[in-house]
């Protein structure tokens, strides 16, 4: 195929003006790629970046022209590109795939800013929250973007929608657990009762949260172990999550005797607790009676310490036991060790304990038991 005669430009120049002409037109279109490049680094946003890219195409077409028309290959030029017999058809396709993808790209990047402006004038939702929603909206997009191209470019989409069905029924039957433990992390990351580096107790765990994933949670025990969690299993079972609030209340129980002046003992207790600087002086210390046990009327000690750890928890609890112990010491309010106390009815004249026969004494087996071998025991013990 010859090249019409509206390509064919007559350039008179000579080598060096040629090669001088080239550099020229390339030196312009480094130029022109930096600013670019610069703008769009500059504005931060997909629609910048989208021009940029076409900016930096158009000056690259506008570039190569140039250095054919220089060179004076024209013909050469229309006569490769007619060699590829691009139908005029197939091109349309394939820009207007262009177009919409440029499309979605840019309209991705709309529905991400107006997440963020969502939750900046929105209380009560996290930033982690909305970037899960954006990340759940752009992947819906893009699936819905590939299943229009597809259909666009006339593909027969029966039997792929058959064959992602049986395998979506596949999967779900052998990755049941997997994908339940999926679901339970999505609704994890939107409930959010816990945040990384809160202590919290799930189950019979006990520690610091160190990650969280779509699949499952990572805990960090007191111990030093790192236990990683499912997230079903996070879901199925009661989450405490002691450091939400910022302050945690401890209780410490302790037994006074039963002759010991109780309301004496709690003032002494709850004066002991005013003095220990490991816990908060607001809300005030609390001693209050909780039962009567078998050697001791029990008092709860309640206080609250800030930033709550366990390390702040056992070094407060350590603090307040050795403060009232030494308080009741002081005072002489005992706390009486576990005890039992026996006695015998007055109308079967208490009962009898038996001691062991003297040597060469006669046992029970041999006649009748000796008196001195028997001692009554009162009522009193």
């Amino acid at each position: 195929m010859t090249a019409p005669e509206f390509v064919d430009l007559a350039v008179d120049l000579s080598y060096a003006e040629r090669l001088a002409a080239s550099a020229a037109a390339v030196l312009v279109l480094a130029g022109a790629l930096l600013a670019s490049r610069r703008e769009s680094a500059k504005r931060e946003s997909r629609l910048s970046s989208i021009l940029a890219s076409v900016g930096s195409l158009t000056a690259l077409l506008a570039t190569t022209a140039v250095v054919i028309v220089v060179w004076d290959a024209e013909a050469l030029a229309w006569e490769t590109l007619a060699g590829y017999q691009v139908q005029a058809a197939m091109f349309v396709r394939a820009f207007l795939t262009v177009v919409f993808l440029v499309a979605v790209y840019v309209g991705t990047g709309v529905v991400h800013r107006a997440v963020d402006r969502f939750v900046k004038r929105t209380e009560g939702v996290s930033e982690h929250q909305a970037e899960i929603t954006y990340r759940i909206v752009q992947i819906s997009v893009y699936v819905l973007a590939a299943l229009v191209i597809l259909g666009f470019w006339s593909v027969d989409l029966s039997g792929l929608l058959i064959g992602a069905g049986f395998a979506g029924i596949v999967l779900g039957m052998a990755a049941r657990q997997t994908l339940g433990a999926v679901f339970a992390g999505l609704v994890l990351m939107f409930s959010r009762p816990f945040e990384i580096g809160d202590w919290v107790e799930v189950g019979d765990k006990d520690g610091i949260v160190t990650d969280i994933t779509i699949v499952n949670t990572r805990l960090q025990t007191f111990d030093g172990e790192y236990v990683m969690l499912p997230n079903d299993y996070v879901g199925s079972n009661e989450v405490v999550n002691r450091s939400r609030k910022g302050r945690l209340r401890i209780h410490v129980e302790v037994g006074v005797d039963y002759t010991a002046d109780v309301e004496r003992a709690m003032e002494v207790a709850k004066d002991a607790m005013g003095d220990v600087d490991d816990i908060l002086t607001v809300p005030r210390p609390q001693v209050v009676v909780t039962s009567f046990d078998d050697s001791a009327v029990t008092l709860d000690l309640r206080f609250w310490i800030d930033k709550p750890s366990a390390r702040r928890r056992w070094r407060a609890q350590t603090a307040v036991i050795t403060a009232v112990k030494r308080a009741f010491e002081e005072a002489g309010i005992k706390i009486p060790f576990p005890q039992r106390e026996l006695s015998g009815r007055a109308e079967t004249d208490g009962f009898r304990v038996r001691e062991q026969p003297p040597e060469g004494g006669v046992s029970a087996e041999d006649g009748d038991e000796p008196e001195s071998a028997v001692r009554r025991v009162d009522d009193d013990g």
